[in-house]
Formats: C-alpha cells, sequence, structure tokens
C-alpha cells in the first residue's frame, strides 16, 4: 500500500510564500505602526517619533560628510577589532585544542575570563588609552575573541580520535594532520565564532564610542541625544541596526560559501 502525503492549506500557503517576503512584510508592519501610533495619541510624539520622520531624519544624516566619517570610523575599529580576535583565537584555539595538557592548564583561566562583560573594561580602557582608537579596540577584541575561541576549541575536540590514530599509522605528519583532519572539523566551528564575534564586535564598538567617546556612530548619537535631536538619535539607531543586518548577512554569504562542501551547507544553498 502506498501513502501519499496530504497537505494542509495553511501549510500550502506558507509554502508559497518565501521567508524574504514575510521577514520583509513584517518589518513593514513594525513600520506602519511606528508610523501610526505616535499619530493617534497611543505613543508620546515627543519620545517617539512617526517613521516618516526618522526616514527624513535619516536622509538628512545621509547627506552630511560627518555622518560618512562616523560610519567609516565605526567599521574601521569595528573590522580591526574583529580581525585581530578573530587571528588570536584562531591560533589559540588550534595550540590549546590540540593539547590535552595545554586543556587542562587554561581551562579555569578561559572559564574566568570569559564571563566578564567587556562594559567592566570601560574605565580601564578609558586609563590606559583615554578615547583613541586603542580604547575601542581593547573593548572589541576581548568581546569577539571569547566567541571564537571558546569554538575552535569545540571544533578541534569534535575531531575523530579513530581518524587521528589512523592518521598517524598512516604517517601523516602534525601539519599533513591539521591540514587534511583537524581543520576541516573545526572550520564549521570557527565560521560560527566569526559570525557571533562580528556581531558582538559591533555592538562594543558602537558602544565604546557612545561611552567613551570614541569618533563613530556612537559619538554622533551621544551628540544627538545631549541636544534633544530625537528624530536624529532614532536614525542613528536605525542606520546602527541596519548595519548589524548587514554584517551578519554578509557574514552568512561567507560561511555558506567558505564551507560548500559541508552537507548542511550544501543543503542550505540548494533549497
Amino acid at each position: 500500500m502506498t501513502l501519499t502525503a496530504t497537505r494542509t492549506p495553511s501549510t500550502i500557503g506558507r509554502q508559497r510564500i518565501p521567508a524574504p517576503l514575510l521577514g520583509l512584510g513584517g518589518l513593514l508592519t513594525l513600520v506602519a505602526l511606528f508610523e501610526v501610533l505616535p499619530r493617534v495619541g497611543v505613543l508620546p510624539r515627543e519620545y517617539f517619533p512617526p517613521s516618516s520622520e526618522i526616514g527624513s531624519a535619516i536622509a538628512e544624516q545621509t547627506g552630511r560628510q560627518v555622518f560618512w566619517q562616523a560610519l567609516a570610523d565605526t567599521l574601521a575599529g569595528w573590522a580591526l577589532g574583529l580581525a585581530i580576535a578573530a587571528t588570536a583565537g584562531i591560533v589559540l584555539g588550534v595550540l590549546i585544542g590540540s593539547s590535552r595538557l595545554a586543556r587542562d592548564l587554561t581551562a579555569s583561566t578561559i572559564e574566568f575570563l570569559r564571563p566578564i562583560p567587556s562594559v567592566a573594561l570601560i574605565p580601564i580602557a578609558v586609563l590606559l588609552y583615554g578615547s583613541d582608537l586603542e580604547s575601542k579596540l581593547l573593548l572589541v577584541v576581548y568581546a569577539a575573541f571569547w566567541q571564537v575561541l571558546v569554538q575552535v576549541l569545540y571544533g578541534v575536540q569534535d575531531v575523530d580520535p579513530v581518524a587521528l590514530d589512523t592518521a598517524r599509522v598512516y604517517g601523516l605528519g602534525p601539519w599533513a594532520r591539521m591540514r587534511h583532519l583537524t581543520w576541516p572539523t573545526a572550520l564549521p566551528y570557527a565560521m560560527t565564532g566569526l559570525r557571533l564575534a562580528a556581531a558582538v564586535a559591533l555592538i562594543l564598538a558602537v558602544t565604546s564610542e557612545l561611552v567613551i567617546g570614541n569618533p563613530g556612530l556612537g559619538q554622533l548619537l551621544a551628540v544627538a541625544q545631549s541636544s534633544g535631536a530625537v528624530e536624529t538619535s532614532y536614525a542613528i539607531v536605525v542606520v546602527t541596526g541596519l548595519l548589524g543586518v548587514v554584517v551578519n548577512i554578509g557574514f552568512r554569504w561567507i560561511e555558506r560559501r567558505a564551507l560548500w562542501w559541508h552537507p548542511a551547507q550544501r543543503g542550505e544553498i540548494n533549497r
């Protein structure tokens, strides 16, 4: 007897609507709510300007050179800090994860340092570097480093011990085992860590600009808030959120391309 799957009307409807369109519909609904609710008095308009006014403020900001300079400063600090954190996290993760002795020696230290919030380092960053770029890098690197390190450690420890023993029996040296066995196993973990670190690095870059006064979007937001420019404040917040979305999409694209050989990514690309 052959069994045939039946589809309910609701299931068929959901399959006909692509996920990106559903996400766009949700975003447009949110924009419409923030346009209507302040105008009808549900939200106080002096604190919640309508979406159209925020959009006008964004358009005004994009016509100013100071906005683009602030955006460039934020991206520069984010990219440099992320690069340093990723390099250190991958190298140390592979070295520590490949040695049982190194893992045992560093486990308690990692578990002690990793939960410390990066914002708790703001007084130290100000004391050491003031409002220079180095203070921003200190916060960004510290926050992003742990995301990469922990994921790489998990990936290296996930290598099949039987496969390692087999590689040794066949005479593969340490570099050959690293290239053909350890790194392919750890790479999916490393890409996940990089994607998480990219978002965390952006948060800490803007936070340092907002609190310490480093040049960037955070500093621009602080100036707008202190001057009472409500629409401009919301505009910069929206731009920062959009920047985070772009970063996440970009790193997901990189992850899919770097892991094209991985079964999970092949299935995602084929869909």
